[in-house]
């Protein structure tokens, strides 16, 4: 990942819309999955959300590692935790928070396959553009690339694109700027505290 790039923070209440349109989508393509498998760990709180949505109680998940933290990114994706539940013959949906490359969504998709299930698709709150994968349902298009910070990975992205700014900020209005200005991270002051506070490393700001 290059020293600098654009990122953009995303609030719960996109979160909820996108999941509702996603919910929305594949109510009315007719699918009617008997099981929904989150791609841990983005995928977990979507996943619920659209079993919610779409009044369905059989959840479970697979874990794939693709960044070791924030945007630090892996060779490969690797399956950490398998599927250990039986879907066969069943209709899979697979739910994850993004596909932007489609290395996460294609392993996921080969796994669930060796488990035999009837039909699988895939679904993802946000699409990006050079994706090589092409997901069956997506909420939103995301054209112009950017980083995604997710409200369930605010603090992990946050503090792991701080250790990159530069020259080292000596306090939380030097740390606002520079997000602002080296990641497009417009984030409050409140929010900021509140988020490196809970880090060791950045406990003296």
């Amino acid at each position: 990942m290059p020293d600098t790039l654009a990122c953009e923070l995303v609030s719960w209440g996109e979160v909820h819309r996108l999941c509702h349109r996603l919910s929305g989508l594949i109510q009315a393509s007719n699918y009617k999955p008997n099981v929904v498998v989150a791609v841990g760990r983005g995928g977990y709180i979507p996943a619920r959300l659209v079993c919610d949505a779409l009044d369905i109680m059989a959840l479970t998940s697979i874990k794939i590692e693709h960044y070791l933290s924030g945007s630090d990114k892996q060779a490969e994706a690797v399956i950490r935790y398998p599927l250990c539940v039986d879907i066969k013959d069943q209709r899979v949906l697979i739910v994850d928070d993004v596909n932007d490359s489609g290395d996460t969504l294609q392993l996921a998709v080969e796994h669930i396959q060796g488990f035999q299930p009837q039909e699988v698709r895939t679904a993802v709150m946000h699409d990006k553009r050079v994706t090589q994968y092409q997901v069956d349902y997506f909420a939103k298009r995301i054209i112009k690339w950017r980083w995604l910070i997710y409200p369930w990975a605010i603090h992990e992205d946050i503090n792991a694109f701080i250790t990159r700014l530069s020259p080292p900020p000596q306090n939380l209005a030097e740390i606002q700027q520079q997000l602002a200005e080296q990641f497009s991270i417009k984030i409050t002051l409140k929010l900021l505290r509140e988020t490196i506070t809970r880090t060791t490393s950045s406990s003296h700001f």
